[in-house]
């Protein structure tokens, strides 16, 4: 194959010369010509967000990448959060970046691939409320007993308003409705049903408040999923009760709402019960008690005959208990004379034995005990006297005064 070589240049040479520009440029309209519009699928990678509000990524698959730009106002009708690693479609034109002579995709439409956006972004915000603990089993509240007054948010032309007024007034009549009419689908749903739960429950006029509507698709139910109206169910000083679609729906204002009946039907009966079932449940609670206290009588009147035959005839124990009481007296008694002899003979045989070694026992015996007059000392040496001292002797029976005449 034979290789093409380009002619030479002459200085008289007319033909014209492209500058990169308007290469750029010729590429630039070529392409927007012919790849005008284009779906593409790949996965997301290196997705930012600057502060211009603009979506930056790169759309790649196993072999090649492009680079993609979402402006700002094509990226405001996304219902899901783009994220690196999602698999999506995307809808828009090629074109090129003249300036760098970079190759783009400018996307104006992109859906989840493998699910549809909706779902997506329900999961989506479902996740994300939950971590922030807007669903928390312990913050929900209770539902008041027969409320004096209910509000109703839904729309006025729906089938669900007039069935939960039906069930209201059959049951309590006397009971104040007050309904905050709003558009439940479309465009500004969302909006108007947050305002009113918002205006309801700030109004102080209601004890309670069912948030609702008739079945319908997950698009007819969308506006259920908005995260303004989870946040407002969630601001609400009164309890909320959810009731959107039927049974098998599931919205976001259901995680939220303290109560989620299954339908608007189901939630006026939740909010009043009926009267003959109130009347069943008391006449119920009534015989139930009956049937407790006649139980709780039997037992005190087994317990009073249990007492009594243990007790006796009282004055048969009174007068066991007085012969008891002599017998321990008197048994008492002997063990006190006998304790007190034993003291007594205890105290003779000490006496006896201090006797035997008191110095009287010793003068009984004959002798004397000689004492000092001047100092009352017991004179034991001659040694200790000199002639002419006075002593003191004593006897066993009396006393005499001597002086020392002579010493030996």
């Amino acid at each position: 194959m034979d290789r093409k070589t380009a002619p030479p240049l002459s200085a008289t040479d007319a033909r014209p010369f492209l500058t990169v520009s308007e290469l750029n440029e010729i590429v630039k309209r070529t392409l927007e010509r012919e790849l005008r519009e284009l779906w593409v699928v790949g996965e997301i990678s290196n997705f930012r967000v600057p502060p211009s509000g603009h979506l930056y990524f790169t759309l790649k698959d196993s072999k090649s990448q492009i680079a993609a730009v979402m402006f700002r106002r094509a990226g405001l009708s996304l219902s899901f959060q783009p994220e690196n690693g999602m698999e999506v479609l995307c809808f828009g034109r090629v074109g090129l970046y003249s300036v760098r002579g970079d190759l783009q995709l400018y996307v104006e439409v992109m859906e989840p691939r493998g699910h549809g956006a909706l779902f997506l972004a329900f999961e989506q915000l479902k996740r994300r409320l939950e971590e922030e603990g807007l669903f928390a089993a312990e913050r929900k509240r209770s539902l008041p007993f027969l409320p004096r007054s209910i509000g109703i948010v839904t729309s006025l032309r729906g089938a669900a308003l007039r069935d939960m007024l039906r069930i209201i007034g059959d049951r309590f009549p006397d009971r104040r409705v007050i309904i905050r009419p709003v558009t439940v689908q479309g465009e500004g749903a969302a909006s108007q049903i947050a305002e009113g739960i918002s205006e309801l429950s700030q109004s102080g006029m209601v004890e309670v408040m069912i948030v609702g509507r008739g079945g319908g698709s997950l698009e007819d139910l969308w506006a259920f999923n908005e995260e303004v109206v989870a946040r407002a169910i969630f601001a609400s000083p009164v309890p909320v009760i959810s009731a959107v679609g039927h049974e098998v729906d599931f919205t976001i204002a259901d995680f939220v709402a303290d109560h989620r009946a299954p339908t608007p039907t189901a939630a006026a009966e939740t909010v009043l019960p009926r009267r003959d079932d109130l009347v069943e449940r008391i006449r119920s609670l009534e015989s139930r008690l009956f049937r407790v206290t006649l139980a709780r009588l039997q037992d005190c009147r087994e317990s009073w005959s249990r007492l009594l035959r243990r007790l006796g005839d009282p004055r048969r124990r009174l007068r066991e208990n007085q012969l008891l009481l002599d017998e321990l007296s008197l048994s008492l008694w002997r063990r006190f004379q006998d304790s007190l002899n034993r003291c007594k003979e205890r105290a003779a045989h000490a006496a006896a034995r201090l006797g035997s070694v008191s110095p009287l026992a010793v003068l009984e015996r004959g002798y004397s005990i000689v004492h000092m007059v001047s100092d009352g000392l017991i004179v034991k040496d001659s040694a200790s006297v000199k002639i002419g001292d006075r002593v003191r002797i004593t006897f066993a029976r009396g006393k005499v005064f001597s002086r020392i005449e002579q010493k030996e």
